[in-house]
């Protein structure tokens, strides 16, 4: 391929392609495609006969997945629409599509590609064609894909596994054997085809697995030319696809999932993944790994392994936090400090001061209910478990990466480098620059040098911080609003006579309509940046062009969480670490822009409602998605059907029974690993807060496994299969995540949760020399954390007037107890000095001893977990020893068997060399070859 010559997938406009409709540009050169790329591929010359496909009737077989002759089996399905029976005053649009139809398959059909039509039993303006790949351009395929094949069965024994005598108890929970059986273990090597009387070839037709058939002719399809104009050569069935020239492009499903198929040996792979994994009445059993990825690849059977380590780990941390949530529970009555909150003789008597400056004055007795609810998540139990779950998150990811090493192993992505990895057709298309490649010194062809590279990436950083800062722009701007319209609620809300609301009355508040009004709006401009987001960060990655397509896609993650992490974990941040922080006190609160007074926590402390944030997100998320994914593709799938009614009583072949399911997405696995990390995100960051989160997750991952197992099975295409080593760059996301998680919830602890000022007040303040007590006790605690003020120092420019009791509040909030009618005193959080004191309003003692031991609980506990979680990191290695041996093993066996050709050249060589003496040179260069050969 010349310099000047310029690879293009995007087509050009519709003007300047329709005014070159007279005639299809053939080329001169010879190659189209670097040869590395394409091998089998030489371009057509102009003037040269097109061939066409050969069209076939259906031959009446609905569960054939071969050719009309029964031989050739079917490796991919495209879809088009007959241009000649479309109406004649519309021909003229889909001429262009016709012209890189033909050329397409033409050039399809001249790397050896075999190609078959057959039209539509339900849409007469419908083709199928079908795709075959030879037993000679599978072979060369596989080798360019380094495809590894297995060489020899694995004759390392396994050791026995101390549970092997329990076998029997845990033999319900995992698939069928009768109808799953195990496959035999090989070791494997890259596929090499010069050296094929080595690999274990027992039958050429089930040597190469339909998944790597379909992956084969993936890349083919993404990398054939279509069009070509002088030097511009367009290529890839993906802006075919795009353009309309085809429907749908996919593999096919091997069976119907609820019938075996009648086709002799047929494997029924779909069928029995169906009935063993993706039925309801499955959920208890354990995931057929193995057959998940031999029938949908690598990447799909990486993310059920992870899902499912991810789901069984999870039952350990629920246990522990259900055990957190009864034990709180239990404890509540006893509270000293909640106690004296109910008690009328305490409670009843405190009058708390206004929280905002048209707001009415309350009874501490109101909050009783509230603060039995918070004794449930805020108690010594709360700190036990943030600790046990900051060591969990370790234990989960060191141990998944043992699991995920054996994975590799077991399905051969050891060794999978980026230089096996094919480029992606859209980097290859910009490929004008030349560099030496630094790995293996050969110049190599780059679409932009390192400075364009670096602007690219610039580019990239610039546009995702704008939106980020963006989003926190939507959330100063929501919390601006908070403010202003809980002082217009608090006026409408006491001047207005809510008899129609009457059983709701006493819980229509300002604040419940202010937080309802500012989660809708919150809500919908989330949907909305969502949305905008996605195409922004999708056109951003495609101008940044990876390399390969797992670099596209870790490009990507990484744009898109970061965005997701703001968007849905604002809020929470917001709850926990910034409102009531900074609210001053009655006489002089805090503004904010001169203009709104700051928003205080609920009566009962901004802990439970950061219990009540996370119990609404989580919950109301996982049921939402779980029904969206269910019913979404059911309801696409049976509207299509209903649409074709009339052809139901037709016999349907299998790639039109195919074509009826819904496509999968073009971003993949993303949105479903997106869901799971947000997800542990809310059970890592805010645990503190939440103990029965790991309950919730656990409750929504058994759910959802076999959900997306179901979808795929049955509501989607058959995927085409990808290979993956591991989850991509959604793993030190999850490190990031945990590291986060052991300053957020010592954080929770120490500055939203009352347990720091509860334990300060039990060993000091209860006490000598501050306190009356003779023994450390939590009794007078709600009096000693509650300051007083005069509400005579109300600045005359206060809104604060009514010094009654709110006529909203019932008799049953104050237990019928009599409140002061008129009182010179208010209460209110915080730790200041009473009025009258020389250092009236200012902070006491009690605030900074609190503060201190605050910043000392967040040192020391950070310090421990850390250095604990080092220490786990360190003592547990991330491959396990036996998969070390084995890897060792098949390095050996590939060593030997596949370079035994070289050795008995080598022999040859220096056989012949006893007959007559090799010159100085010729020594030389065999003792070159030697070394090249080794």
């Amino acid at each position: 391929m010349s310099e000047n010559d310029i690879l293009e997938m995007d087509s050009l406009s519709d003007t300047e392609e329709e005014r070159g409709d007279a005639e299809l540009g053939m080329i001169d050169e010879e190659v189209v495609y670097p040869e590395e790329f394409l091998p089998t591929y030489h371009s057509i010359r102009e003037g040269a006969k097109v061939d066409k496909a050969q069209q076939a009737e259906f031959n009446g077989k609905p569960d054939s997945l071969f050719f009309n002759d029964g031989v050739r089996r079917i490796d991919f399905i495209l879809v088009y629409e007959d241009e000649d029976k479309k109406d004649f005053e519309k021909r003229h649009t889909f001429a262009r599509r016709l012209r890189r139809r033909e050329y397409f398959e033409a050039s399809l059909m001249k790397m050896g590609v075999e190609l078959e039509a057959t039209p539509s039993v339900v849409d007469d303006k419908l083709t199928f064609l079908k795709i075959h790949m030879p037993w000679d351009v599978l072979c060369t395929y596989a080798e360019v894909l380094h495809i590894k094949l297995p060489i020899q069965v694995n004759d390392l024994s396994s050791r026995p596994s101390p549970w092997r005598y329990l076998s029997w108890i845990a033999k319900p929970f995992y698939p069928s054997e009768d109808l799953i059986r195990k496959e035999t273990e090989f070791f494997t090597a890259p596929f090499e085809k010069d050296r094929l009387e080595y690999f274990y070839v027992k039958d050429r037709d089930i040597f190469f697995t339909p998944s790597m058939r379909s992956r084969m002719a993936y890349y083919i399809l993404s990398r054939a030319p279509y069009e070509i104009r002088g030097s511009i050569k367009k290529f890839g069935m993906n802006k075919l696809l795009d353009g309309g020239v085809y429907k749908a492009a996919y593999p096919l499903h091997d069976c119907r999932f609820n019938v075996r198929s009648s086709e002799e040996g047929c494997p029924n792979e779909r069928y029995l993944l169906y009935e063993e994994w993706a039925h309801p009445k499955s959920f208890y059993k354990m995931q057929p790994l193995d057959l998940i990825r031999k029938y949908y690849g690598e990447k799909i059977g990486i993310y059920f392994a992870w899902l499912g380590f991810y789901t069984i780990m999870l039952t350990l941390a629920a246990a522990v936090g259900l055990g957190c949530f009864i034990y709180g529970y239990t404890t509540k009555d006893t509270s000293t400090w909640s106690n004296e909150v109910c008690d009328p003789n305490i409670g009843g008597k405190l009058v708390m001061c206004p929280q905002c400056d048209s707001c009415n004055y309350w009874p501490l007795i109101s909050t009783c209910d509230t603060s039995k609810k918070l004794c449930i998540f805020d108690n010594f139990g709360t700190l036990v478990f943030a600790v046990f779950m900051a060591v969990w998150v370790t234990l989960f990811l060191e141990f998944w990466k043992r699991y995920q090493a054996e994975l590799e192993y077991e399905w051969d992505t050891v060794e999978f480098l980026e230089q096996e990895e094919p480029p992606r057709p859209e980097y290859e298309a910009k490929c004008v620059y030349e560099r030496k490649n630094p790995v293996t010194g050969v110049k190599e062809k780059v679409p932009y040098t390192a400075w364009g590279r670096c602007v690219r990436v610039s580019i990239g950083m610039g546009t995702v911080l704008f939106w980020i800062m963006l989003i926190l722009a939507s959330i100063v701007a929501i919390t601006v609003y908070r403010l202003a319209v809980f002082i217009t609620f608090s006026t409408k809300l006491r001047n207005t006579d809510l008899k129609d609301l009457e059983p709701l009355k006493e819980y229509v508040t300002p604040q419940m309509a202010t937080s309802v009004t500012a989660s809708i709006i919150s809500f919908v401009v989330i949907m909305i940046l969502n949305v905008l987001y996605e195409r922004v960060a999708i056109w951003i990655t495609d101008f940044e062009l990876p390399r390969t397509k797992t670099d596209y896609e870790n490009s990507l993650t990484l744009k898109m969480f970061l965005f997701q992490f703001v968007n849905y974990y604002s809020s929470c941040f917001y709850i926990a670490f910034a409102k009531g922080k900074a609210v001053g006190y009655p006489g002089k609160p805090v503004y904010l822009l001169g203009e709104y007074r700051n928003e205080e926590c609920d009566p009962g402390g901004c802990l439970i409602e950061l219990t009540t944030q996370l119990a609404i997100i989580m919950g109301g998320k996982a049921i939402w998605n779980n029904i969206q994914e269910v019913l979404l593709p059911w309801v696409k799938n049976l509207i299509f059907r209903h649409c074709n009614s009339a052809a139901s009583e037709k016999v349907i072949p299998r790639w039109e029974q195919d074509y009826q399911l819904q496509p999968s997405s073009k971003l993949g696995l993303f949105y479903e690993y997106l869901e799971m990390v947000i997800q542990f995100g809310f059970v890592t960051l805010f645990v503190a807060s939440f103990p029965l989160a790991p309950v919730l997750a656990l409750i929504n991952n058994l759910a959802e496994i076999r959900i997306d197992a179901w979808k795929i099975t049955t509501q989607f295409r058959r995927i085409v299969p990808e290979k993956a080593q591991d989850i991509g760059a959604w793993q030190p996301i999850l490190q990031g995540i945990a590291i986060l998680a052991v300053a957020t919830n010592a954080m929770i602890i120490a500055f939203t949760s009352d347990m720091i000022p509860r334990l300060v007040y039990y060993w000091s303040f209860s006490v000598y020399p501050y306190g009356d007590h003779p023994d450390n006790t939590m009794e007078g605690y709600i009096n000693s954390s509650l300051s007083v003020f005069n509400i005579s120092d109300f600045h005359s420019s206060s809104l604060v007037t009514n010094t009654s009791i709110p006529s909203n509040f019932s008799s049953s909030l104050v237990n019928n107890t009599s409140i002061p009618s008129n009182f010179s005193t208010c209460r209110y959080r915080d730790f200041r000095f009473p009025p009258g004191h020389p250092r009236q309003y200012e902070h006491n003692v009690y605030y900074w001893h609190v503060n201190a031991a605050k910043m000392a609980f967040i040192i020391v506990v950070e310090h421990i977990v850390y250095f604990t979680k080092f220490i786990l990191s360190y003592m547990i290695p991330d491959v396990p020893y036996a998969v070390k041996e084995q890897i060792k093993r098949e390095k050996y066996l590939t060593q030997i068997i596949l370079h035994e050709t070289n050795l008995k050249l080598v022999t040859r060589r220096l056989k012949n060399g006893d007959d007559e003496i090799l010159s100085n040179e010729e020594a030389k260069v065999t003792k070159e070859e030697m070394e090249l050969d080794f």
